[in-house]
């Protein structure tokens, strides 16, 4: 049997800290990588044979559950008639369909290859559409490793105790402006694009303060200014009609991944037939991607979109419920500070005194020191997180109430651990 610190050792060979995406890495915690042998539902195996009910779920793209039949059929039957053409198909054009359908305001889109390329294209869109060159971010929103939006990036760059990146010059983010999240920005005429994360995920779970994504709607449309959803962690994960349908506010601009994808690489961006109509081969704004719209991963997309009715997006609410309520009362019980925000199927976890609401707060809450503890005696008891503090927690339909239930008792003794640790 190979161990995984064995396959630690190997990688560090020859892959930059062992890992190919720096969240994986096990920096901000602590100790060795497992590696992933196989998965199934709510569970992964790692390679020395240890189980653990996961609940990273490849950061929200497996909403349900690992190896799902019915998209492995979908992939099998797929991947029979070819992986990859350089041509259309009629699987993209369903799943664009399918997008577009479910989502109000959203008329057309482009497919990419993941969601950095949705969120790096979406931008290129928003500049092209109004001729400005001016992008204004939210500090701890994370839109992917583009150039222009890492700064103040949270998720992997937080974790890595980053604020942005080597390798990017000053030119690269001259017009970008990085303002507070939950503080409404005063916008000028030279902004092209107000960029956010509907519900910030990236640093940890931060939900907007009622009436702030209306706000800035109004100052987008105040200053002629496009407003820009990433969508890659919320869309078709809040709802098939993602923030947009959860918070009434429809941007101008969406991006998308994971879920869409059906856990393989996807991305796509879109916006009304006018605004796209910007894009090439329609108008000046290029892009393109040679496995973009791939047949497999769209009909792997479709696959999982045809089981998320909103029945089902109920019963993930529900588990998500459960857990909050039962990681709060776990944590707290232990005497430890705790936050445990929810939005629909969507939780964080904070060892906080006070309801974290922006970056600032969010690296306050990680710096206590509390996590890496909590993180590592929730894996010696069989429970995966994220291992970085700046990351949402993500149930899956896969996971059983007795599932959850096992994870609350398991919160408990090690939030007992992390007390006794100070």
């Amino acid at each position: 049997m190979t161990t995984n610190n064995e396959l630690y050792q190997r990688a560090i060979n020859v892959l930059p800290g062992g890992v190919n995406s720096p969240v994986r890495a096990f920096l901000s915690v602590g100790g060795t990588p497992y590696f992933v042998a196989r998965a199934s539902g709510a569970h992964v195996w790692d390679e020395e044979g240890n189980e653990y009910l996961d609940y990273v779920q490849s950061y929200g793209a497996s909403i349900l559950g690992h190896a799902d039949p019915v998209v492995l059929s979908a992939i099998t039957e797929a991947a029979a008639l070819g992986s990859t053409f350089g041509a259309p198909t009629l699987s993209e054009v369903r799943l664009a369909e399918e997008l577009t359908s479910c989502v109000p305001g959203l008329e057309m889109i482009r497919m990419t290859s993941s969601g950095t390329e949705a969120a790096m294209s979406a931008i290129r869109l928003a500049r092209g559409a109004t001729g400005r060159s001016k992008v204004v971010k939210f500090a701890g929103c994370y839109h992917g490793h583009t150039d222009s939006l890492l700064a103040a990036g949270g998720s992997g760059v937080a974790n890595q105790g980053l604020v942005g990146s080597a390798g990017v010059p000053s030119s690269a983010v001259a017009d970008t402006v990085v303002v507070p999240f939950n503080v409404v920005p005063e916008l000028d005429t030279d902004v092209a694009v107000l960029a956010i994360e509907p519900v910030a995920a990236n640093m940890g779970l931060v939900p907007p303060e009622p009436g702030f994504l209306e706000a800035c709607r109004r100052e987008c449309d105040r200053v002629g200014a496009l407003l820009l959803f990433d969508e890659v962690i919320t869309g078709f994960r809040l709802g098939r009609s993602g923030a947009t349908g959860w918070s009434g506010v429809a941007p101008d601009v969406w991006a998308f991944g994971k879920v869409i994808g059906g856990g393989l690489p996807v991305g796509a961006f879109g916006a009304s037939r006018e605004i796209m109509a910007n894009v090439a081969p329609l108008g000046p704004v290029y892009q393109g991607g040679t496995l973009s719209g791939n047949p497999l991963a769209t009909a792997a997309g479709l696959a999982a979109l045809s089981q998320l009715t909103d029945d089902r997006y109920d019963e993930l609410t529900a588990k998500a419920e459960r857990l909050a309520n039962g990681l709060a009362r776990a944590v707290a019980g232990a005497g430890l500070p705790v936050q445990v925000p929810q939005v629909g199927p969507l939780v964080g976890l904070f060892f906080a005194d006070a309801p974290v609401r922006d970056y600032d707060d969010a690296k306050i809450a990680a710096d206590t020191g509390l996590y890496p503890v909590f993180f590592h005696a929730m894996l010696e008891r069989g429970i995966a997180f994220a291992p970085g503090p700046y990351e949402a927690i993500f149930p899956s339909l896969a996971h059983s109430d007795a599932d959850i239930d096992r994870t609350i008792e398991a919160a408990a003794e090690a939030a007992t651990d992390c007390a006794n640790s100070q």
